[in-house]
């Protein structure tokens, strides 16, 4: 830690100083190739040199200084938008990298850190690359004038969505709330109780995994008209295809998690006159909560695409799906992404609490020690 804070220091001051300059002489000069690339190369040797030096002080000096840099760069993001020059190109290549370095650094000091500051940083690691590609994503479209309807800003798409809040929030209830998880519920739960019925009965197994996998395989723009025909334009249609698209996995991880036991176990349990319920109970879904849960985090995303994909085949006028499609024929291409942002959003945070869950209930699990 000694070793590196001597060349961190200086180098740290100078990319400071540099983005305090950059922020106080004017417009003209910010892009020109001698501030601009200087910026640029200064931010490169930072990095690099950043890479051969270890220790926690060190790569917090670097992530600090790598963002205070950054500053000139997000200041004048929107200032001749597709007009701008290398050196805005070298501070952002160089921004980028320096950021990286600092990342790699942060994780290799996290090693040598308490576990309560380990957690901290890895927690600080996604944000900070979440937070990178999003400006790298604003820097490349505003810089280069890519037009609105390739791909809006992120800056734009924010302004969609908090001006469009109320809509987005009925479209959420409607997918999410009514048809995503009534179908999540039904469809993990049949799948579940069909590998109980699979596991007792060795003449089901041999019929109705058959009849699971062809079912899996059936595409979802052939079933979501059929079941919009069965049960209508409502989420009761939707529901319907995620329930199909959530059956298989689960009963595939069930029975393979109730497989999971070992010959050894199960012994001991009839050495103890267990039945077959307490043997099931006790020790062999014990076993299958791994396996539970895997199929329950896949479903998590499988049931949000499916009811999304569903609403293109008949919705009312409400819905995620339904108001991607229509925004999209009217080229309204922020009001799409501000969608896709919702549901990422939403399905991140289902899956998330899915491995809260999981952590809570498997802590026994070597995956989780």
């Amino acid at each position: 830690m000694s070793r590196s804070l001597p060349l961190t220091v200086p180098l740290g001051a100078a990319a400071l100083i540099a983005a305090i300059v950059l922020q106080i002489i004017p417009m003209e000069a910010i892009w020109s190739p001698s501030y601009g690339l200087a910026a640029g190369l200064l931010l490169f040797s930072f990095a690099m040199a950043s890479v051969w030096r270890q220790g926690a002080i060190a790569a917090f000096l670097l992530l600090i200084t790598v963002h205070l840099a950054a500053v000139p760069l997000i200041a004048h993001i929107g200032h001749g938008e597709g007009e701008m020059g290398p050196s805005y190109w070298a501070l952002l290549v160089s921004g980028w990298l320096a950021a990286w370095s600092s990342v790699t650094r942060l994780t290799t000091a996290a090693k040598s850190l308490p576990p309560s500051a380990r957690q901290a940083i890895n927690l600080l690691i996604p944000l900070i690359f979440g937070i990178w590609l999003i400006l790298i994503w604003e820097a490349i479209t505003r810089g280069a004038g890519v037009p609105q309807v390739l791909l809006p800003a992120p800056s734009a798409i924010w302004a969609k969505l908090t001006g469009s809040l109320p809509t987005l929030w009925a479209d959420f209830v409607q997918t999410f709330m009514k048809a995503v998880i009534a179908g999540y519920v039904l469809g993990c739960g049949i799948g579940f109780g069909t590998a109980i019925l699979i596991d007792r009965s060795p003449f089901l197994k041999r019929g109705l995994l058959p009849v699971g996998n062809m079912v899996s395989a059936l595409p979802i723009i052939g079933i979501a008209p059929i079941m919009v025909m069965w049960f209508g334009f409502d989420w009761q249609s939707k529901a319907a295809v995620v329930v199909i698209m959530t059956f298989f996995p689960m009963l595939v991880n069930t029975l393979e998690g109730l497989s999971a036991s070992s010959a050894m176990q199960r012994d001991l349990m009839r050495t103890y006159a267990a039945s077959y319920g307490q043997t099931l109970l006790k020790l062999r879904l014990v076993e299958a909560l791994p396996f539970i849960f895997n199929a329950l985090k896949i479903n998590s995303t499988l049931a949000l695409i499916g009811a999304i994909v569903s609403e293109f085949f008949g919705t009312p006028i409400v819905g995620m799906g339904f108001r991607i499609s229509t925004e999209v024929g009217r080229m309204n291409v922020d009001m799409v992404w501000a969608e896709i942002a919702v549901a990422a959003l939403a399905g991140s945070a289902f899956y998330g609490a899915l491995v809260l869950i999981e952590r809570t209930l498997t802590f026994w699990h070597p995956s989780n020690r």
